[in-house]
């Protein structure tokens, strides 16, 4: 007896590509999104993006980073600067997730055994050998530092996360480096990615201008940023960010654009 062929459609794919597939025929055809433009004031320009092919990028806001007893205030620096993002993030965060923007938490977490960490990168935060490196213990935690699924790695407190959310660890200063961010937003159609987080002119500025150099439209979200690093490093970033790799605005913009 001859098998009747299903006509049952099954949807492989995720986010904005999608295929619909039968068991006599694939259709690979984009379904088709109007576009949603909001439009913003920047330092140099009024941007207009579509909300629904945006996301916004939180960078290490962690505990390592941005907490008493984390590993910045262990290493004798003042962490109080990375804590500059909480507040205006804690006003951003509901609205982009009002308007469906995707809210990736893009987080410093390395290996318990450090196989994804080379020599020279462990160099470059302990560079006399001396101090408290990449995978060490902390004083009075029960934590390694940036250790992924530790308190360490873990986003400070103050941030609510979402099950929405998306979390993706990296392991360089750049989050697209041997990471899947890249095929996310791509699979999410995403074109216009805004960045906040810690620090300012290290992992932001470094993952904002692969994203640039990537093909996506650039925003730092300047108060939402913040950094242990002396100012001229962030009046740098901003003016290479502004001339060179995107756009500069700050939340109270953002929230404005999102709102209208």
């Amino acid at each position: 007896m001859k098998k009747n062929k299903s006509t049952d459609t099954r949807i492989q794919g995720t986010g904005a590509d999608k295929w619909r597939v039968q068991e006599s025929h694939v259709d690979m055809t984009a379904e088709f999104t109007a576009p949603l433009p909001a439009t913003m004031q920047t330092e140099k320009q009024s941007l207009t993006f579509d909300v629904r092919r945006s996301a916004l990028i939180v960078i290490d806001m962690q505990n390592d980073f941005c907490a008493g007893g984390g590993w910045t205030d262990q290493s004798g620096y003042d962490f109080i600067p990375d804590r500059k993002p909480i507040e205006p993030l804690k006003n951003l965060l509901p609205v982009t997730r009002e308007a469906s923007i995707p809210v990736i938490w893009l987080n410093w977490g390395n290996r318990p055994d450090l196989l994804n960490m080379a020599p020279n990168q462990m160099h470059i935060f302990n560079p006399s050998g001396q101090g408290i490196g990449l995978g060490d213990p902390l004083s009075g935690k029960d934590a390694h530092v940036l250790q992924k699924d530790s308190w360490s790695a873990a986003v400070v407190d103050e941030l609510e996360q979402k099950p929405e959310d998306i979390r993706v660890d990296k392991h360089r200063i750049s989050g697209f480096w041997d990471t899947p961010l890249d095929s996310i937003l791509k699979n999410l159609g995403v074109r216009t990615i805004f960045f906040a987080g810690v620090n300012t002119d290290q992992c932001v500025m470094c993952t904002l201008q692969d994203a640039s150099f990537l093909g996506y439209g650039c925003v730092l979200i300047s108060d939402c940023c913040g950094t242990t690093s002396p100012d001229y490093c962030v009046d740098a970033t901003v003016f290479n960010v502004r001339e060179f790799f995107g756009f500069v605005s700050d939340s109270k913009k953002l929230i404005q654009s999102l709102q209208n």
